[in-house]
C-alpha cells in the first residue's frame, strides 16, 4: 500500500541536510539498528542523488536515509518501502516531525511492493528480509540509464556474494567499508574514542548508461 506522508515542511521551515541520529524515533528492541550518520553521509554520496530523482529506500526502517535523500531530491521523490508495522507506524512518525514532505510511504515486502513504484534514478538497500537477489533483480531490470544502487551490508559473508551478484547483473561494483569512531567523554573530563560497528557499502553504478544498452 502507498501513501503520502504530510511532513513538517508544512510548517514552513526548510530542514537542512544532516541529523543526529537521535532525532529519529526507532523501534525499541532493536534501537541503534539505524543507518548511522557517517554511515548515512557516505551512502547518500554513492546515490548520486540530484535535485529531481526518483529514489528507492528498500528496507526504509525509521526513515533517516529516506528522509536526507528527500532533502537532496527535492524537485523528486523518495518511496520509502517497509514491511514492519511498527516500523512503518515510526516511519511516518519521523516523516510528520522531521519531513521534507516528498516522502511516500510504501508498506509491503519487496520485491513484490516495488510493482507499483515509478522506475527510479537510484536504490539504496537497507534490509531486504532475505529476499536481496530478489530485489536487486527487480531494481536492476527497473532502474533508469546512469543509475546507482547501494546497499549496505553489516555481514562480511554477504559482501561477496551480493557484489558477485551485482556483477553478474552487469553493474561496476565498488565496495567501501566505513569503520568511524565517535570522542565520549570520560568521567575525568578527558575523552576516549567509542568505536562504531563497519559498515559495508557497495555501490553498483551502470555501465555504459544502463545493464540493457
Amino acid at each position: 500500500m502507498i501513501s503520502a506522508c504530510a511532513s513538517g515542511s508544512v510548517k514552513g521551515v526548510e530542514r537542512p541536510l544532516g541529523l543526529p541520529d537521535d532525532a529519529f524515533a526507532q523501534k525499541r528492541p532493536l534501537r541503534g539498528l539505524i543507518t548511522k550518520a557517517e554511515v548515512r553521509a557516505v551512502s547518500l554520496y554513492k546515490l548520486g542523488l540530484r535535485r529531481d530523482s526518483i529514489v528507492w529506500d528498500i528496507g526504509a526502517g525509521s526513515g533517516s536515509v529516506a528522509l536526507e535523500a528527500a532533502v537532496i531530491a527535492s524537485e523528486g521523490a523518495v518511496y520509502a518501502v517497509e514491511r514492519d508495522a511498527e516500523c512503518l507506524d515510526m516511519l511516518r512518525s519521523n516523516i510528520e516531525q522531521l519531513g521534507p514532505d516528498n516522502v511516500v510511504v510504501v508498506s509491503g515486502e519487496a520485491p513484490d511492493a516495488l510493482d507499483a513504484l515509478p522506475a527510479p534514478d537510484c536504490v539504496f538497500v537497507g534490509g531486504s528480509g532475505g529476499r536481496l537477489a530478489d530485489i536487486l533483480e527487480c531494481a536492476a531490470s527497473r532502474l533508469k540509464a546512469h543509475g546507482h544502487i547501494v546497499v549496505n551490508l553489516a555481514s562480511i559473508e554477504r559482501v561477496v556474494h551480493t557484489q558477485s551478484y551485482l556483477k553478474s547483473l552487469r553493474f561496476d561494483a565498488e565496495l567501501t567499508m566505513i569503520s568511524a569512531s565517535r570522542g565520549k567523554a570520560l568521567p575525568d573530563g578527558t575523552m576516549r574514542l567509542d568505536a562504531q560497528n563497519p559498515v559495508f557499502i557497495i555501490t553498483g553504478n551502470t555501465i555504459n548508461g544502463g545493464p540493457d544498452e
